[in-house]
Order: C-alpha cells, then sequence, then structure tokens
C-alpha cells in the first residue's frame, strides 16, 4: 500500500534535503563569518561573565499564607469542578482543573450523557478564551467606560420611555443553552408591549427544525443517536468536525466502529463535495456537489418508494443512490441518514427518507430532541425586515456577534436603531456600532446551567472570580428587570421550582442540588409522546433553482479549530492544523486538483471570486484532493478585526458577506461562482509536508470480511529488527500506549489537550512556515489512492518512548536518558540545543525553540499549567507522557497507602479524546487495560524493523467496505 501526505510528496515535488539539519540557526551573517580565535575570546568572556552574574544574590520572593484558607484547598494540590462547556451551542459537560483558584485545564467529563468524557479542541482552549487580556474590562456608554450605578441608571430611563410609548424591544442571541436563562430574558421582556426574543446560529441548522414542523407538526431537531446505527449515510453533514455536537457524535460514532465488538460495527458512507473530517473517516465517500444534494435525496427516497426522482442527476449518482437505498433498506430501524444542507427541501426529503426506513424512535430520538441549535432564520429575515423600517426602538445582543457573521444588509438595519447593546466579552464587530455594552463574564467565572438534549440538565459554576468589572447576563436582566437577586441564588430558585419537581429519586433539594453539582449533569424523564409524520409521502417536494451546468459552485464551510469564529483571536486555535488540509492561520479556496490544472492553478496563487450578486473577494489556492470538480469551498470564521489583542494581525478574510438569506434560510452554497487567477501568491503555513518520513509506508488497514473470518491475519508478518543494545531494566512501572487507528478520526482535540498541558508555546505563521512549530503531537494525515478519490488515514504521532533510542545515544551533554519507567527523558537544564537527538529521531517528534516566546501579559500567563516547566530558547522538548500527571497519581497512591489503579494516571491526550482512541498504562499489570491491547491481533509498531522498541503502538484500521476496495489483507511498512 502506498501512501502520500500531499500533492507534492505524490507527484515528486518535495525536495529531500542532505543536510543534517533542514534549518540553520538564526544568527546574522557577521556571527557566519567569525574567526575561531575571536570565538574563543568572546566565548571566555561570556563565561566570566556568567560566573560573575551569578555571584549576585537572587531576587528574594515572599510566598505569602492565607490568611483565612479555603476549606478543602492546598496551596499547590489541584481541584476538579464539574461545570459545562460553553465554547459552542453543543453544551459538553467538562471536569475543570483549579490551581490555587485558577483554571488551567478543561477535561471531558464521564458523567455527562452527551460526550462521557471526550472534549473537542475549541472546548480544550476555551482557559485561554478568560484570560483574553483583550476582553472588556467594565460597562461602556456612548464609547466611555462608567460605572455599573451609571449604566443601569440610563438604561432604567430608556427602557422607561419604550415602554411609555408601547415601543418594540428585541433581543437578539445565539442558542441560549440555559433556560434559566431564557425564562430570565422573558420576565424581562413581559414588562414591554412589544418585545420578542430571537435566536440565530451562525452555523445554521433552522431549515431541519423548519422541515419537522411542517412533517411531523412540531418545530423540534432531532436527537440523533450514531451509537445504534449500523448504516449511516451522511449527505453534507460534517458531525464528526463542525456539525451541532461533534464530541458527542464522535464518542457516539467510535463506539460501533469496532470490529471487536458485541455489537456489529457500523458502516459509514459519505457524500459530499469537500473533503471533510466526517468524510475522511468514511469506508465510502462519494463526491457530488451542493446543488446535487437534492437531487440525490431525491432519488434515494424514490428508490425507497416515495415520489419520483427529479431525473436530472447523473448516472453514476443515481445508480449509487439506489444501491444505498437496497443497503438502508436492509437496516430499517438501524439505519440513519444525516444531512447537512440548510435547505428546507433537502431537510423535508431526509426526514421523509429517515421516516420510511423507520428509524425515528431510534436512530432519530424526537421523545428527547436536541436543543443545540434553535436558530430561526425566518424569524431573523423579519427582524432584519423591521429595523430596515425604523420600527424597532432597541436591540439586545446576548451571546452572538451578527455584525460579522449575518450577510451585510443586517448591519445596515441594525444602525437604524436608536439603542443598541451587546452583552459581549470583547469589542467585537457588533459591540464598536453599539450604544451600549454589558460585558457578560466568561462562563468560567459565572454560575449558569444548560439543557443542550431535551431532559438533560447540566450545571455551569464558576471556577475563579471575575477578572474584570464585568457582570454575569443573568443578573443583568435580573437588575434590568427590577429584581436584585444574585445569579446563583435565582439559579437554585429556578432549579427547585422547574427541575427538582420533574424528578422522583431524591427527596431533599439540597441534597439533589449538591448532586447534580458534583456529578455535572441530571437526566429527567418525562418527556412527552414523540410526534408523528404527517407528511403524504408521495407529495412533490421539489422547488428550488439548480445550477447552471459548466459553471462553478461556492460551498461556505466550517473548520474544526475555527467552527463560526467567535474564537478566532484563540492563538491556539490558529496555529492547531486543519485536519485535512493541515493549514494553519488562515483561510483558502479549496479547489480539486482537475479544477486547479483546468484554471491554471497552483497551490499558493492567488485567485479572486465573486458570486453572482455578491462582493469579490481574493483568496490563496489550496489544492484538495477528494474535492468534487466543479465545486470551490471556503472556510467561514477568518478574517474578524474588532476586539483582536495588541498587534494582532487580520488572520484570513471574512467570506460571511457572501452568505445570503435564500428562501428565508442563511444559505451556505451558492451557484454560478466565478473564479479568475489575479497573480501573485501568498505564503502559506501548512504542516502536511513537514517531517516527512522519506517514504516509508506507516499505517496498516484490510476488510472487515476477512478480518472476522481470520483475526489473525491482521498481524504483522515482519518482525521487530534486531538491536545491538541489551534491554533496559525496569522498575516498578513501564508505561506504554496503544492507540486504536479505527476509532481515531484525527479531530485533533488531542493536540490542543497536549499543548494546554504542557505550556506549548505558540510561534506564529511565519514561523510555521519555516516548519518550526511546536506541537509535541501531531496527528499526520495519509492519503492513499487517486487524488480525485482518495483513501485518507489519521495516524496520531508523538514521541514513542522508545526503549533503545536513537536520541539518547547522540546527546553529548546526557540531556535525554532513559528512565526505569521505559520514559525517553528529557533534562532541559542540560540541553545546549546540538538538534543531534532530533536529526536522529526516525519519527521526527522534537521540536526545539527557536526563540524566547513571549508571556507578555500577566493576565494570559495565568493560562500556564504551574505544574510544567516554561522552556527557553536554545532547547529541546518533547512528549513525556505528560510525566507530571504520572508522579501526581503515584504520590496521590502513595500518600493514601495503596497501588496505583489501572486508569488512574492518564496523559492530557487519552484523558481528551473523544472517540477514546488512546489506552495507556503499565504493561508490568498483566490484567491493565494496555496488556490487553498489547496483545490485539491488530497491533503493530512503526518503523518496528528498526528494533528500537517504541513504547507506542497502532491497531490496524478496519474498513466496512468490500474486500477489493480496501485491498484485504495486510499492507503498510
Amino acid at each position: 500500500m502506498h501512501v502520500w501526505k500531499s500533492l507534492g510528496e505524490r507527484r515528486g515535488l518535495i525536495k529531500k534535503t542532505k543536510a543534517e539539519f533542514s534549518d540553520e540557526l538564526p544568527v546574522g551573517e557577521s556571527v557566519r563569518q567569525i574567526t575561531r580565535r575571536d570565538f574563543f575570546r568572546f566565548s571566555g568572556l561570556g563565561f566570566a561573565a556568567g560566573l560573575a552574574i551569578g555571584c549576585k544574590s537572587k531576587v528574594v520572593e515572599k510566598a505569602m499564607p492565607y490568611l483565612n484558607a479555603q476549606e478543602g484547598l492546598t496551596p499547590g494540590v489541584a481541584q476538579w469542578y464539574a461545570t459545562t462547556c460553553q465554547g459552542c451551542s453543543a453544551g459538553c459537560g467538562v471536569l475543570a482543573r483549579s490551581r490555587d483558584g485558577r483554571p488551567v485545564k478543561l477535561e471531558g467529563n464521564p458523567d455527562h450523557p452527551l460526550n462521557r468524557g471526550g472534549l473537542c479542541a475549541i472546548g480544550q482552549a476555551q482557559t485561554r478564551g478568560l484570560y483574553d487580556p483583550s476582553r472588556l474590562k467594565q460597562p461602556r456608554l456612548q464609547g466611555q467606560d462608567c460605572a455599573w450605578q451609571a449604566f443601569d441608571a440610563d438604561l432604567a430611563k430608556r427602557f422607561a420611555e419604550i415602554k411609555g410609548k408601547g415601543g418594540k424591544l428585541r433581543i437578539l442571541t445565539g442558542t441560549l443553552l440555559s433556560p434559566t436563562l431564557k425564562a430570565t430574558i422573558h420576565g424581562f421582556l413581559g414588562g414591554f408591549k412589544d418585545g420578542k426574543l430571537i435566536s440565530y446560529d451562525a452555523l445554521s441548522c433552522a431549515a431541519i427544525s423548519a422541515a419537522y414542523e411542517q412533517t411531523h407538526g412540531l418545530k423540534v431537531l432531532p436527537h440523533y443517536r450514531l451509537e445504534e446505527a449500523e448504516f449511516i449515510l451522511g449527505i453534507e453533514a460534517d458531525f464528526l468536525g463542525t456539525w451541532i455536537n461533534p464530541a458527542g457524535f464522535t464518542r457516539a460514532y467510535a463506539s460501533r466502529r469496532g470490529p471487536d465488538n458485541s455489537r456489529p460495527m457500523s458502516k459509514h458512507v459519505q457524500a459530499e463535495a469537500c473533503m471533510s473530517l466526517t468524510g475522511s473517516n468514511a469506508d465510502e465517500r462519494l463526491r457530488l456537489a451542493p446543488s446535487e444534494v437534492v437531487p440525490f435525496l431525491e432519488a434515494l427516497a424514490s428508490a425507497l418508494g416515495s415520489g419520483k426522482s427529479g431525473g436530472d442527476l447523473r448516472k453514476e449518482l443515481s445508480t449509487k443512490a439506489n444501491a444505498l437505498a437496497h443497503e438502508l433498506g436492509e437496516h430499517r430501524g438501524s439505519s440513519l441518514v444525516l444531512c447537512g444542507a440548510n435547505d428546507l427541501y433537502a431537510q423535508l426529503l431526509t426526514a421523509r427518507i429517515n421516516h420510511l426506513l423507520g428509524n425515528e424512535g431510534h436512530t432519530v430520538d424526537l421523545s428527547h430532541p436536541s436543543l443545540q441549535k434553535q436558530g430561526d432564520d425566518r424569524a431573523l429575515a423579519g427582524l432584519i425586515k423591521e429595523m430596515g423600517e425604523g420600527q424597532i426602538d432597541a436591540v439586545i445582543v446576548v451571546g452572538a456577534n451578527p455584525s460579522y457573521d449575518l450577510p451585510e444588509e443586517f448591519s445596515s438595519a441594525f444602525a437604524k436603531v436608536p439603542i443598541r447593546m451587546s452583552l459581549g466579552l470583547t469589542a467585537d464587530e457588533t459591540a464598536v456600532t453599539c450604544t451600549h455594552l454589558a460585558p457578560d463574564h466568561h462562563w468560567l467565572e459565572t454560575w449558569s446551567d444548560a439543557e443542550p438534549v431535551a431532559g438533560t440538565m447540566s450545571l455551569v459554576q464558576p471556577l475563579t472570580n471575575p477578572l474584570f468589572q464585568t457582570r454575569a447576563a443573568l443578573e443583568s436582566f435580573l437588575t434590568w428587570g427590577g429584581q436584585s437577586s444574585s445569579a446563583l441564588e435565582h439559579l437554585r430558585e429556578h432549579w427547585r421550582k422547574e427541575v427538582f419537581s420533574r424528578q422522583k429519586v431524591v427527596g431533599d433539594f439540597g441534597t439533589f442540588w449538591d448532586g447534580v453539582l458534583q456529578k455535572g449533569a441530571v437526566q429527567i424523564e418525562g418527556s412527552p409522546t414523540p410526534p408523528a409524520y404527517r407528511e403524504d409521502l408521495n407529495a412533490s417536494l421539489r422547488a428550488r433553482n439548480e445550477a447552471k451546468p459548466g459553471t462553478y459552485e461556492l460551498l461556505l464551510m466550517a473548520k474544526v479549530g475555527m467552527g463560526d469564529g467567535r474564537h478566532a483571536f484563540n492563538p491556539w486555535l490558529q496555529e492547531l492544523p486543519d485536519p485535512i488540509t493541515k493549514m494553519t492561520w488562515d483561510n483558502y479556496v479549496s479547489v480539486s486538483p482537475a479544477t486547479a490544472k483546468g484554471l491554471g492553478l497552483e497551490q499558493g496563487d492567488l485567485a479572486a471570486l465573486r458570486p453572482q450578486g455578491l462582493p469579490e473577494l481574493t483568496l490563496p489556492v489550496v489544492v484538495q484532493p477528494g474535492q468534487d470538480d466543479r465545486t470551490l469551498a471556503v472556510a467561514l470564521g477568518y478574517g474578524r478585526k474588532e476586539g483582536a489583542p495588541k498587534d494582532w494581525k487580520t488572520v484570513g478574510t471574512n467570506v460571511y458577506p457572501w452568505r445570503h438569506l435564500a428562501s428565508g434560510f442563511l444559505a451556505a452554497s451558492s451557484a454560478a461562482l466565478q473564479i479568475r487567477r489575479v497573480g501573485g501568491r501568498a505564503e502559506l503555513a501548512a504542516t502536511q509536508d513537514h517531517h516527512s518520513l522519506e517514504g516509508r509506508e506507516l499505517v496498516r488497514e484490510m476488510a472487515l470480511e476477512p478480518y472476522l473470518r481470520d483475526p489473525a491475519s491482521a498481524r504483522p508478518h515482519e518482525q521487530p529488527g534486531p538491536s545491538v543494545y541489551g534491554e533496559h531494566p525496569h522498575g516498578k512501572h513501564r508505561w506504554a500506549m496503544v492507540i486504536d487507528l479505527n476509532k481515531c478520526t484525527g479531530c485533533s482535540g488531542c493536540v490542543i489537550g497536549c499543548q494546554v498541558e504542557n505550556n506549548i508555546p505558540v510561534v506564529g505563521k511565519e514561523e510555521v512556515a519555516k516548519k518550526r512549530e511546536m506541537h509535541w503531537l501531531r496527528i499526520d494525515r495519509y492519503y492513499e489512492g487517486s487524488e480525485a478519490e482518495p483513501k485518507v488515514f489519521h495516524q496520531p504521532m508523538m514521541c514513542q518512548q522508545c526503549d533503545n533510542a536513537p536520541c539518547e545515544n547522540v546527546c553529548p551533554v546526557l540531556a535525554t536518558v532513559h528512565s526505569e519507567e521505559g520514559l525517553n527523558q528529557q533534562v532541559y537544564n542540560r540541553c545546549v540545543g546540538t538538534r543531534y537527538c532530533a536529526n536522529n529521531c526516525p519519527y521526527k517528534v522534537r521540536r526545539f525553540n527557536w526563540w524566547e516566546y513571549p508571556h507578555n501579559s500577566e493576565v494570559e500567563r495565568l493560562a500556564l499549567n504551574p505544574d510544567v516547566t516554561v522552556r527557553s530558547r536554545g532547547v529541546m522538548e518533547k512528549c513525556s507522557f505528560c510525566v507530571q500527571r504520572l508522579m501526581t497519581a503515584k504520590i496521590q497512591a502513595k500518600n493514601e497507602g495503596r497501588e496505583l489503579k489501572d486508569g488512574e494516571a492518564q496523559p492530557a491526550c487519552m484523558q481528551s479524546c473523544p472517540a477514546q482512541a488512546i489506552v495507556f498504562g503499565d504493561v508490568q499489570d498483566p490484567d491493565s487495560q494496555i496488556s490487553h491491547a498489547m496483545r490485539d491481533p491488530k497491533r503493530f509498531l512503526v518503523l518496528g524493523e528498526l528494533g528500537i522498541g517504541p513504547a507506542v503502538s497502532y491497531l490496524t484500521k478496519i474498513r466496512n467496505a468490500d474486500s477489493t476496495e480496501a485491498k484485504g489483507g495486510h499492507h503498510g511498512a
């Protein structure tokens, strides 16, 4: 099996360097020309100066004890609290680690029924938003900072005027997961003659709930249960990456992707225009343009016996739709069809297909609908119309940035509203146009709650006191409504009346409250009977214009690390390589290899794009294997300017102005797109060609059918190579890791989790382009097959903690040494930065600090993990298996007089993985999970033939596809 990391590598365009190091030290020409004699003279002076400095007394630092210590708080010992992530509208449960009163790390809450311990990259990066120095520090009135008392007095006067004349007030929000906040807002609006709450989502799913309102009589977003699905068909729905609930969907999806599970392994087919994270994990993938989504669904419904096909679908897609309908029919009640297009007709057809397949009540849950996307695009269009006509007296924006992520007509209409208020955390694009700013707390500073799925309730509790003079949105609406209770008091009272009364398990409210606060979530029974399908199954649903033949189509998508753009100023997320393109710090127009060739475009060329009737924008080109030839794709969430940190350069281009309200819904695609080359090139900071492994094949796959016939056939045929070294003696523990490639989706949550845990610096776009990124853990993405229809593999790669590590025997100062527990340790104080170890590492997982990466802001420094040393310039660093966590777990076990339990010590990558693809533990314990995983016949070593004894191994990827498609048998290095 021949795999490739990029088109350049496949086409032989990547030049292999012969130099020992690919990059030289950043020194000036005058230093390069220095003579040997002068070098020793200067170095002698430097050594003497160092001795002189060392003789000086150190600065005295005083440790101040607590005057009144918090109960249960031991300085230097972490505490964990259950809360709910508010980084997006998914509402995942998290466990927050607090050190001395400040949160430093977030993990998924295993007791939360939705994400069950997993957390996505955006969730992992939330502490950076808390310690953002560009946050608003206090309220602003007409552009001037003021006190809350003066702010509230001004608003009281203005609200009284609106009430007196019977004026109109609107509150515009993103999806509000908090039932308490929503009830409080409705109570506040009750004091106005014409007050309304309107919600929208930048990444809208409004067409789904609108479709169910038409087909079932109830406006709901189904809760999709992937853990119950044996056959999944995804159509333009990146449910593992950016759609609705990625962490929860990943956990459910991965639970059915193991060939050795008690339940059958699911089969996944994905139909889409641009290669998504979800498509890269599919057993089978189809390319189709956005305009073909509705015809494809029509053909599928027709093949299932409902309605007639439109007849204008490509023959190969029509044939495939018939074949898929047959496979879906064989899994009635255990199949699932998902469509991510925000198009009413597409969603009506999807609801019809799931009904025909008997999926309602099984994989499509309408009894406990999802509340994670509550936006109403039609109501939003009505608000824009009202504002444009000058009918609205005041608009309050909560948890949204509509001036950035909505079409231009919103900003024009919003400017006509006399009172414009934002409760945003920063002076974003909406805030700078407002008359009043009432900054909300960060969610790690406040009390609140969440109900992401009907009946699943969770609490949000503060991990620290507010850093600035901000105020919780809940308290603001209470104050403006004439109530004086605190957020906690009001929240408890709401739960006493509305939540406690809906359960019958616990009789005392105090006990109930404390239990939910400790566990993080509770499920309330008593959901209503699900609505029944009421549409005519043979009614025609087709009513839209299709793209003209020969034209290109635009697809606006979201990237895994950036989402809708609300976290665009988070450098951790900007530097996270996209799981598919491996690009950082930019968005771009993605084109297929065939289209790029036809247009004369190459990677990095600048191209101008103009959708019909919309402004022209210029973006760099990225040539993407597996993309539909007629579709040009661009990521949303970039190009933000307002509310940026000091010295921040605008990253990417904002393409939200290209969206429009088509038939009442925010469209993410557009036909009749024009593209032309404008000359010039852009430097793209991509990582897919970094750390080239010289053509060696490093991943393995086989088909499900031959594996089930003979599981032993997955075992590697070759044996590990011989070693010139004897075996290392190991102590009480020997740590090892196994990564299941069948579960790993490449979501990159582990990459950010590792970065946050280990204080890994952000280096910036220019340094990434020079191959100087610092991530200890990377996810290698490999292609196999043709450029048009490749298969994709994701392989996490970190220090392999080799028993006979090549890095150890070349270090001239013994800075890299072997521990008795099998860890390859890096001693920072010894390291002089020769980089010999990096050159000798066959996995290319060592990182060199080229610069003293700044931590200038006092607020930003609060995000650093105090358990891990911050490295300085000239030092080599790498994955340590989170040795600080191993030591903490061992110390706790020792203090409690017991043995370390299996699973008690977890590195950050394992704990954060939504798919539970990583198993870590002590192989000296024969009953541990890692020992069982080491005996799996699918297990293989990367570059095992070198005989260096890596402690990290992988499980072969099994595809639920024809053995001819997956090529069967055993492949790899």
